[in-house]
């Protein structure tokens, strides 16, 4: 049994209140034109005679027929179940020709028409106080439906954003694992430097971006802090340009948003035997941030281990969910540069 919200008694209360103002009209009218109490509580017996059906019909649909037949496709049994209740409710005015024809056996022809017209249309507005009810509670329902939709394309939204920061997290590990301990190999010391630099970066990761929208200045030091550890790993014959210009130090964008560039930039982009180079740049201006990421690319094979590639499809979901139209994309190749470009309007 669903439990009675607020809402619920509400929408109850509305209603009641718009059936007591109809039945209330005419009896006031009476009693301001003729200011009789007497003919005022006469008005008021005869609104309530020839309107408690159509009430007990509207909210009878509105609550039980409409919710467990209409609504569940059982036309034919809410249609009897309403011809039963309109003929029960006005028992008294549809057999009434029975009752008059036995007392009063020689009425005229043209007085049975007007009763059965009258009957008719008695009927007829029962059956739209019955077509009313569902309408409203239809819209009600759709309106229901809607933010049920809504709530569970949140939901849904909601878990799939955290499904792919978790797997940033892993991944950008991953990498940096695998840039210390090649880093062992050459220098001891600065692969212990470098740990404890991971140690801070993971604190960041793991305790900073639980929430929707960080810093960009904390993720302009997370970003920093990456690269140099990054850089760790790199020869005489990579050059890395790293800038940032951010001028709204309140400004707050999604977490871990660029870091997914930043890593493919250096596993794509640094080569031990070749000239390579890295330019990474960030700016902010007027709630506009602009990140650019230019890299020679050095495509890997089937055997390197440095990641799996999914940094660049997480980024760009998490755009579309994130920032939806408020994102610009741009990604190219050209001469053996690798280029990529995000400018999003980030709420200020």
């Amino acid at each position: 049994m669903k439990k009675i919200e607020k809402k619920d008694l509400w929408l109850f209360l509305a209603q009641a209140g718009v059936w007591a103002l109809i039945m209330l009209v005419f009896p006031l009218a009476t009693l301001i034109s003729t200011r009789n109490l007497e003919t005022t509580s006469t008005s008021l017996l005869m609104v309530w005679q020839l309107l408690r059906g159509p009430l007990v019909v509207y909210f009878v649909n509105f609550y039980l027929l409409g919710p467990s037949l209409f609504f569940r496709n059982r036309y034919w049994l809410f249609a009897l179940c309403n011809l039963l209740l309109i003929t029960g409710m006005n028992y008294g005015f549809f057999f009434g020709y029975f009752m008059i024809k036995e007392h009063v056996p020689a009425m005229r022809g043209d007085a049975w028409i007007g009763f059965f017209s009258g009957a008719f249309m008695f009927f007829l507005l029962n059956t739209v106080m019955a077509a009313i009810a569902i309408g409203i509670r239809h819209f009600i329902r759709m309106g229901q439906l809607k933010q049920q939709l809504q709530n569970e394309k949140a939901k849904n939204t909601e878990a799939e954003l955290a499904w792919l920061k978790n797997q940033i997290n892993p991944h950008f590990l991953f990498n940096t694992l695998n840039n210390i301990s090649s880093l062992t190999q050459i220098d001891a010391d600065a692969a212990q430097d470098a740990i404890a630099q991971l140690s801070d970066l993971l604190r960041y990761a793991m305790y900073e971006t639980n929430k929707k929208t960080v810093p960009l200045e904390g993720e302009v030091e997370f970003m920093k802090n990456y690269i140099g550890l990054m850089k760790l790993r790199c020869n005489e014959k990579t050059t890395v340009d790293a800038r940032f210009s951010v001028l709204n130090t309140q400004l707050e964008v999604a977490p871990l948003l660029f870091i997914s560039l930043v890593e493919n930039a250096f596993k794509h982009g640094v080569s031990s035997s070749q000239p390579s180079s890295i330019v990474i740049n960030l700016q902010e201006h007027d709630g506009e941030v602009v990140f650019l990421c230019d890299n020679t690319n050095f495509p890997k094979d089937d055997k390197d281990r440095s990641g799996s590639g999914i940094g660049l499809e997480n980024t760009r979901r998490r755009l579309d969910l994130l920032y939806h139209d408020r994102y610009q994309w741009e990604q190219s190749l050209h001469d053996g540069i690798y280029h990529i470009q995000i400018k999003l309007e980030s709420k200020k």
